[in-house]
């Protein structure tokens, strides 16, 4: 027969063996790294939503921009061109459905709804252009400069509109993109 503290020893070894154990487990990294993950997944998600919505914003923009740059580098191809409203309107809707968009979410001016075009003209000397009207009626020396040569510029203006994917408190559904594209006419 075991005297009785070999028995009490024996038992409280277990129990210490068991609580070490137990300690180790509750101490062991391999659930913790799942928990973080939980947790930092939503943030991880809205920051990628973030970066697409951005990164739409800014292809918009871009198409908008070309689209406007179209328009006046048909404008700038001859003095006829630059007050031809209907041809610069038909370029920059051109270049913007040519990249998957519709023309329907562009708007161009001058265009067949404001043909007045948007050209302005005066010395161009030393690269310093001292605008002028371009009409003899309001300017009598129209088309003659004492310094430099005469320059005319078409602009045309296009803007799109970006609707965002998601609607988020504080930020509007859509945008208005507005872009400028100023290009000087060549003249014969």
């Amino acid at each position: 027969m075991k005297p009785l503290w070999r028995i009490v020893n024996a038992s409280a070894r277990k129990t210490l063996a068991w609580s070490a154990r137990r300690a180790r487990s509750l101490r062991s990294p391999s659930g913790q790294s799942l928990v973080e993950v939980a947790l930092v997944t939503p943030f991880l998600l809205l920051l990628l939503l973030g970066v697409i919505e951005l990164g739409r914003y800014a292809y918009i923009s871009i198409l908008v921009g070309n689209a406007a740059r179209a328009g006046a580098a048909y404008g700038s191809q001859s003095l006829v061109d630059s007050v031809d409203a209907t041809g610069i309107q038909a370029a920059a809707d051109n270049d913007f459905q040519n990249n998957g968009q519709s023309t329907s979410a562009l708007t161009v001016s001058p265009s067949t709804s404001n043909p007045t075009p948007t050209t302005s003209c005066g010395c161009d000397s030393g690269g310093t252009v001292v605008l002028a009207p371009c009409t003899s009626g309001t300017n009598p020396t129209a088309g003659t400069c004492t310094l430099g040569h005469w320059v005319v510029m078409v602009s045309v203006t296009a803007s799109g509109t970006f609707n965002s994917l998601f609607n988020y408190p504080g930020i509007p559904q859509s945008i208005t993109i507005s872009r400028r594209a100023t290009m000087r006419v060549a003249q014969q």
